[in-house]
């Protein structure tokens, strides 16, 4: 048996920006009622041009280049993303071809804003079986094309970028694992809460009862993850949690008592990219210097399906 780890990390967003006096232009709203609101001041946008799996393979080229490795070292290619339009081929596999990789299994893994720590999770159990050695896990969403744009409730929230994590086999006794074990599930009851539904698909969302669950509900369940992971929340360097809106980010990571860590806020000049939005948010906190190699950091993803998932990571 083997445990696995990140071992480099990088991310890419389209270069246009929109700001929230750009949206106040478009729908009636304002800089001060979304940054009240959401926290959220700017966020990236690609163009026709610029499709889902290009955003991808832009942030795993930079983690790539950053592990030192070449397209045809990864073995395993995972993409999180809820913004593929086309059922085959797979975002995975596009990823793979554009990087020009040899015969990498391929896979897309679509559950929604909790996609990313979902396909970290079934990375490391891949290499702890055995059948893979060195896996690219990306989340990559282009939420610009499914947001209705005369809606100012959902409209205001969204961004369009990638974030990818280079995971490899890491052997028993060489220490604290790099990835801890997953902690997921999800609420049935309540999936309808966030929709990408019709032809063509648009994101729609109830607000409130997913600012209710996610600040009541998520807190016990992340301080498991940690538990599972055999340390306290005060042990955490960093958390990173789901961009999804800082007035639910910022009172989550208190009731989780992370008193010493690093807040990931990606969402203010970001906004809530899907599945991208975690690694995304790591990648800047490590390339930034603001926690340490080694330190041990909180994934928590939820949202989409009101699922969630979340590990503690050694970060790069």
């Amino acid at each position: 048996m083997t445990g696995s780890r990140v071992v480099a990390l990088g991310h890419y967003q389209p270069a246009k920006v929109l700001t929230n006096d750009d949206l106040a232009a478009m729908v009636d709203t304002s800089d001060e009622w979304i940054t009240s609101r959401v926290g959220i001041r700017t966020r990236h946008v690609g163009g026709p041009d610029e499709p889902v799996d290009e955003l991808a393979a832009h942030a795993a080229a930079k983690a790539l280049a950053t592990a030192g490795l070449q397209p045809a070292d990864i073995d395993l290619v995972l993409v999180a993303t809820s913004t593929a339009i086309d059922r085959s081929p797979s975002m995975s596999a596009r990823v793979a071809a554009r990087l020009g990789m040899d015969s990498p299994a391929v896979m897309d893994i679509n559950v929604v804003c909790s996609g990313y720590t979902h396909a970290l999770a079934t990375a490391d159990h891949a290499i702890r079986a055995g059948a893979a050695r060195r896996a690219l896990v990306i989340g990559a969403d282009k939420m610009g094309d499914i947001v209705d744009w005369t809606d100012r409730s959902t409209c205001v929230l969204m961004g369009d970028g990638a974030g990818a994590a280079v995971v490899t086999a890491e052997p028993d006794g060489s220490g604290a694992p790099g990835i801890g074990p997953v902690l997921w599930g999800s609420v049935p009851g309540m999936g309808n809460a966030v929709r990408i539904e019709g032809t063509p698909p648009r994101f729609a969302q109830e607000g409130q009862s997913v600012y209710r669950w996610a600040t009541t509900q998520l807190p016990p369940i992340a301080r498991k993850v940690c538990e599972r992971a055999g340390i306290t929340p005060e042990d955490l360097a960093a958390v990173v949690l789901h961009q999804a809106n800082l007035r639910i980010i910022e009172p989550v990571a208190r009731k989780i008592g992370a008193v010493n860590a690093v807040i990931a806020r990606d969402v203010v000049d970001s906004g809530n990219t899907s599945a991208a939005s975690i690694p995304m948010a790591l990648s800047k906190l490590v390339e930034r210097g603001e926690v340490e190699s080694g330190a041990p950091a909180l994934l928590f993803g939820f949202g989409g399906n009101l699922s969630y998932a979340g590990q503690v990571i050694r970060c790069p």
